[in-house]
């Protein structure tokens, strides 16, 4: 059970009926954790916000799906995880991809060295090595690319511990896991 009720788009008002509405317009649907989110308006507005203004810059949305993916998969959200999956094969990411992608892996150079970095910003809390940090330029990530990297970062954490919170319930498919660390 939810320990934050999920708000029913047909019965939301206000602000929260604004923003569920306009995820029902993007996503063609309103999942849990957003529903769940809905019941404090500011942060499902802010984490709405922040989704777009990083969705304007120069990360393609494979890397994107990545690192929420991966960002899920450290943080144990098992929700997460589950609606980033489903998102990543809908992009047409393989299943062998998405299941390398929890373990910080790619066969593409540069995203491999992008996917540790994310790893080491989420088990070291945001600190990067001087090594770590021209790993990443050296593999062709500019500023604008490492900026948005920590951003996208930031807005999975934010998803991913509202999960933890509000523990929704589940309504994307299981992911079906193909690889073993």
């Amino acid at each position: 059970m939810s320990r934050i009720a999920s708000l029913d788009p047909a019965s939301a008002t206000g602000r929260a009926a604004e923003l569920l509405a306009a995820t029902e317009k993007q996503l063609g649907r309103a999942p849990n954790l957003y529903r769940s989110m809905a019941q404090s308006p500011a942060a499902l507005d802010g984490y709405l916000a922040l989704r777009a203004a990083l969705g304007k810059g120069v990360l393609s949305t494979r890397m994107k799906e990545q690192i929420a993916l991966l960002v899920a998969a450290l943080n144990g959200c098992d929700y997460c995880v589950a609606a980033h999956t489903f998102r990543g094969g809908k992009i047409g990411m393989a299943p062998h991809d998405l299941a390398l992608t929890q373990l910080a892996r790619s066969f593409n150079p540069a995203d491999q060295v992008a996917l540790e970095f994310v790893r080491t910003l989420v088990e070291q809390r945001g600190r990067i090595s001087d090594a770590g940090f021209a790993a990443m330029q050296q593999a062709g990530w500019d500023d604008a690319a490492i900026g948005e990297i920590v951003g996208q970062v930031a807005l999975n954490v934010f998803s991913n511990y509202f999960n933890h919170v509000a523990t929704p319930a589940l309504d994307f498919p299981a992911p079906v896991q193909e690889l073993h660390a």
